[in-house]
């Protein structure tokens, strides 16, 4: 399906230059003189690299659609992680940069959706949000009152995220897999 160079938006994946890529950040510019085009930063899917391109208007990209499959997550050992078919019960092993910052929010017998492009696996898309346990929070600042004075956390899965004040240590939390922010606390 062609698309117009503008109309592309993050998540997006599109053919450009013989190669598979998904749209990481936009940024629509309009210039004083000349016509106006879209800044796009994109992650090539098959082999990681990354490039900007500036799309005008008038320029089409294809955009690709890919097949999903249901998996389960099942194990880490060093860099590979182990996915199964929930249909076929087959097993598949990918590298963890293949998923990049979100491989640390992934929990034995997740369900992630894989997407493949040509039978061949691109991308595994895992829940927006998951629960993990605070291991580590630093103490209250005494005076320290204004709603926006978040402190530093430790996560189970040793990722770092910023909670409010009254979250402590030992405390389940939602947190939000791809901006790695916390969203509410965990019921």
């Amino acid at each position: 399906m062609k698309i117009s160079g503008v109309d592309i938006r993050p998540g997006n994946i599109i053919e450009y230059e013989g190669g598979i890529w998904r749209a990481v950040k936009i940024q629509h510019t309009q210039p004083g003189k000349g016509g106006a085009y879209m800044q796009v930063e994109m992650k090539n899917l098959i082999d990681g690299r990354k490039t900007n391109v500036r799309f005008r208007s008038a320029e089409t990209v294809e955009r690709v659609r890919l097949d999903t499959k249901d998996f389960q997550f099942l194990f880490a050992e060093g860099d590979d992680l182990t996915f199964m078919d929930k249909e076929s019960y087959e097993q598949i092993t990918l590298p963890r940069d293949l998923l990049g910052d979100a491989a640390a929010f992934l929990q034995d017998g997740m369900d992630v959706v894989m997407e493949l492009h040509e039978e061949k696996p691109i991308s595994v898309q895992l829940p927006d949000t998951i629960e993990a346990t605070i291991v580590e929070a630093d103490a209250v600042v005494k005076g320290q009152t204004a709603s926006s004075s978040y402190k530093p956390a430790i996560l189970d899965n040793g990722v770092r995220v910023m909670v409010p004040p009254h979250i402590a240590s030992g405390v389940r939390i939602v947190v939000d897999v791809y901006e790695q922010t916390y969203v509410r606390r965990a019921d």
